[in-house]
């Protein structure tokens, strides 16, 4: 597994960071869903906040430990569609995560 943003912890809720892989960097936000009316949609949108671009989507799954997190979809030319996971980032700081990217099995 490989991280590929780090990611800051927003007051309102929302992630901010820079998604980097061997050919993309672009800063990015992981915003909260207001507009959510189902269960089926997603609980949080990504933004590429150089273009305002939607990238991607993501929704609050719970661990078979039982701890929350945010399950992530990104989707673009230059990406394809990868599946990540927000996750802690090292330290002990509760307002940094990182994404962790999911490779196909």
């Amino acid at each position: 597994m490989a991280s590929i943003a780090n990611l800051t912890v927003r007051d309102d809720g929302s992630l901010e960071g820079n998604l980097a892989t061997l050919m993309v960097t672009a800063p990015i936000a992981i915003v909260p869903n207001g507009r959510k009316t189902k269960d089926s949609e997603p609980d949080y949108r990504v933004i590429s906040r150089k273009n305002g671009f939607e990238l991607g989507a993501g929704w609050v799954k719970t661990s078979q430990a039982g701890a929350e997190y945010i399950s992530v979809s990104l989707s673009a030319p230059e990406l394809g569609q990868i599946f990540c996971n927000v996750a802690n980032a090292p330290g002990d700081d509760p307002s940094k995560k990182v994404l962790i990217w999911n490779p196909p099995s």
